[in-house]
């Protein structure tokens, strides 16, 4: 039996719809005849277009099978029901069973509810989702993959009318979809800082319409050779000198060429191609079923493989298509903000870092690569901004502003003035910090603050001397293992914290053993799915489980700082005993490196940190157990006021300023003051003025923040009277009859006193 020519369907649909838009129609005609066309080619039952409004609102704007009177009636807002998911995600849909879909929303007026099998597509253009192209059946069954190239194909067509403006003279007036529009989206700030600048869409996915191949040998041939032009490319990054001395982008990099030469791509690909598909139809081909699979799971770590292979897929289709893209074209903006639906951490390293103001996603995480590079380079970064990519076009401007989470794309006059005043402001405002560098912190009645800085990433470590931070008073081990493709060896290790030390010039570095588990992923150490995973397998308890693991770290940092001083502290210590066990542990790392000869740290301070409020009923064990305590606020509060901090519903529910907490905070400072057992906050309420205030207030004389936080707070601090402010906040706190909120009485305090904040 011949082998069916699997292109021929979409060739003859396309040569129809041709002659469909050479005829003199009216826009409605033209869009129902359309739709009439795919339904017969493809005998569905149901064939309808909807096209996205200005609003972010997908209206039914022909349909061949449903209710004709719910064209221009029937609406689904971005992200909703079937249609809305489409275009939110600017990916297929392909179901059997559409109403056991859990984005399945039932519109009464269409009368869909009697069809079961469901296909829709996208429709693109350069990238930007427009609508969503649908064709459905009665009966239950998958729709085959040629049908599938068919619709996505047509969806071109119907994406050039719009793209065009032919569909504004059936669009009610205000409602199309009009560029120029000023909009504002409100998102996750997942760094902070405001960038101005101009939109550039990261790369779209390349559609490939060439599917089948007249020589295998040679779609072999041409694989290979793409292959090889990738590995070279990437071995090219790899050598940059920018990046040979930034180990987190060369771990970033070295995962990406781990995956370059991974075999079972490699073999499934060159399958795809014996099997008929050419070399750009075989990459799409199982780039398209390795996302499948992927999209179908929950765990963080594979949703950051999939935007890596995403990565490398699109990289690979440039090199077999000579697509080169904007990167380093003379025309690519000086003020560059990034928007993508999601993309590989390497991606962003493509771009000119001196251009770049800001990065903009649609999918992501705090704790996904791209982002944890992109806070590394110092740039604002915002994300979960559902259907951004589909509202902007490459130039126009944009504000990103990391503090807010807020995207204003093409803003009014008024609003642009508003934030360039911000950021002169801002600018101005950090000349002014910068000349508090030298300046000791020291509260207007002589209380000495001590004001450190966290990191976690070796470009972290510039800002400490330009900050005028005493010191690192987080350091976050587990960024080094995110970002490797394996785990790092014990010499990598050592050399990492030898070179953190180094950079530190002398001024003190704590070091927080490994905190992975919960929405911290390593790709080569996976725990099983929890539900809870904030109060799961994490951290120390990981760690304890796993001694060699800890072991390991423990034996790199006593090495990196022989001769030196150390200080190290256990993330999300629950119980004493914990301590114990991990003391045990260092105290056989220190006999075997004696052992063997190795020098020894000249001073070993070890600590712990207080995120779980099981600890609170062992202050003073804790206390007499360790050098010294920090106070993890983060995860303290949203443990003890049982808020996902995670969570938008319940995240700002309950203010860190309140009494609870508060009197949380100034019994473990008096545990320490009484103990006399140093006592640290590293939490972002430290890098505030007016919380850092009130952490004066109720006694801590140690904070660690971000960086750019310590001349806000230092300028703060130079104006306060601590023990004026203790009277009156400790006075308040325990007064359980006043009606004032404690950030009120900050905020009255600050005004009287005429303390910045």
């Amino acid at each position: 039996m011949p082998m069916r020519d699997l292109s021929a369907g979409p060739r003859v649909l396309l040569k129809r719809l041709r002659e469909l838009m050479a005829e003199p129609l009216d826009p409605q005609e033209r869009l129902d005849r359309i739709v009439r066309q795919i339904a017969s080619n493809m005998v569905a039952e149901v064939c309808s277009v909807y096209v996205l409004r200005s609003d972010g609102v997908l209206e039914l704007y022909a349909t061949e099978g449903l209710n004709k009177e719910a064209v221009h009636l029937s609406q689904l807002k971005m992200g909703q029901g079937l249609v809305g998911t489409i275009a939110a995600s600017a990916q297929p849909l392909n179901l059997s069973d559409a109403q056991a879909h859990p984005a399945f929303r039932y519109l009464p007026e269409t009368g869909e509810e009697i069809y079961h099998s469901f296909l829709g597509v996208p429709i693109l253009r350069a990238g930007r989702t427009l609508g969503v192209l649908v064709v459905q059946n009665k009966a239950s069954r998958n729709y085959r993959e040629d049908e599938l190239e068919a619709l996505e194909t047509t969806a071109m067509v119907i994406a050039e009318m719009i793209a065009t403006g032919e569909l504004k003279k059936i669009t009610r007036p205000g409602l199309e979809l009009d560029l120029t529009r000023a909009i504002t989206i409100q998102a996750d700030g997942y760094n902070e800082g405001i960038g101005l600048g101009h939109v550039v869409l990261h790369e779209p996915r390349i559609v490939v319409t060439n599917l089948l191949n007249d020589d295998a040998d040679k779609e072999l041939k041409r694989l290979g050779e793409s292959l090889g032009g990738l590995r070279i490319s990437i071995d090219d990054m790899l050598s940059r000198r920018e990046v040979s001395q930034e180990g987190e982008h060369r771990e970033v990099l070295e995962t990406y060429r781990m995956f370059a030469h991974d075999q079972g791509w490699v073999r499934r690909m060159e399958e795809a191609i014996h099997n008929g598909l050419t070399a750009e139809a075989a990459v799409e081909k199982v780039q398209s079923d390795t996302k499948a699979r992927m999209m179908r799971l929950t765990d963080p770590y594979l949703r950051e493989r999939m935007h890596d292979f995403d990565d490398l897929a699109n990289r690979l289709l440039r090199q077999l298509t000579g697509f080169k893209g904007r990167v380093g074209d003379e025309n690519f903006p000086m003020d560059a903000i990034i928007l993508a639906r999601a993309m590989g951490a390497a991606e962003l390293l493509d771009y000119p870092r001196e251009r770049l103001r800001g990065l903009i996603l649609e999918d992501g995480a705090v704790t996904s690569h791209v982002v944890i590079v992109a806070r590394a380079m110092g740039i604002p970064v915002v994300g979960q901004a559902a259907g951004v990519v589909a509202l902007a076009e490459n130039g126009d401007a944009i504000i990103v502003d990391g503090d807010d989470g807020q995207i204003h794309l093409r803003p009014m006059t008024d609003l642009q003035k508003a934030y360039e005043e911000k950021v002169r402001l801002r600018a101005r405002r950090q000349e002014q910090f910068k000349a508090l560098r030298s300046v000791e912190p020291i509260t207007k009645d002589g209380k000495r603050i001590d004001l450190q800085m966290n990191a976690g990433l070796l470009v972290d470590l510039p800002q400490l001397a330009e900050s005028g931070a005493s010191g690192i008073g987080l350091f976050r081990t587990e960024l080094q293992f995110m970002i490797a493709s394996t785990m790092p060896k014990l010499e990598e290790q050592e050399g990492f914290y030898r070179n953190v030390l180094k950079q530190a010039a002398g001024r003190p570095v704590t070091f927080r053993t490994l905190d992975i588990g919960g929405d911290k992923v390593v790709s080569y150490f996976r725990a099983q799915e929890e539900e809870n995973p904030a109060l799961g397998w994490r951290a120390i308890r990981l760690s304890l489980d796993r001694p060699g693991l800890l072991r390991t770290q423990l034996r790199a940092l006593l090495r990196a700082a022989a001769g030196a001083e150390l200080k190290m502290m256990l993330p999300m210590v629950t119980e004493v005993s914990e301590i114990h066990a991990v003391r045990e542990l260092m105290q056989k790392e220190v006999q075997h490196l004696s052992k063997f000869g190795h020098s020894l740290p000249r001073k070993l301070q070890f600590g712990a940190m207080l995120e779980v409020p099981a600890l609170m009923w062992q202050l003073d064990e804790l206390m007499a157990e360790v050098d010294f305590v920090s106070v993890g606020s983060n995860d303290l509060f949203q443990f003890a006021m049982a808020a996902d901090r995670g969570n938008a519903r319940v995240s700002d529910r309950f203010d860190l300023l309140g009494k609870p907490f508060l009197r949380i905070l100034r019994d473990i400072a008096r545990a320490g003051q009484r103990n006399n057992t140093p006592v640290t906050l590293c939490g972002e309420m430290a890098g505030k003025p007016l919380s850092a205030m009130a952490l004066i207030g109720i006694g801590f004389r140690a904070v660690s923040m971000a960086a750019t936080s310590i001349g806000p707070v230092k300028s703060m601090l130079l104006g306060l009277d601590a023990d004026q402010l203790a009277t009156e906040l400790n006075a308040a706190l325990d007064d359980v009859r006043s009606p004032v909120p404690i950030r009120e009485l900050l905020v009255q305090f600050a005004q009287t006193h005429n303390i910045p904040l």
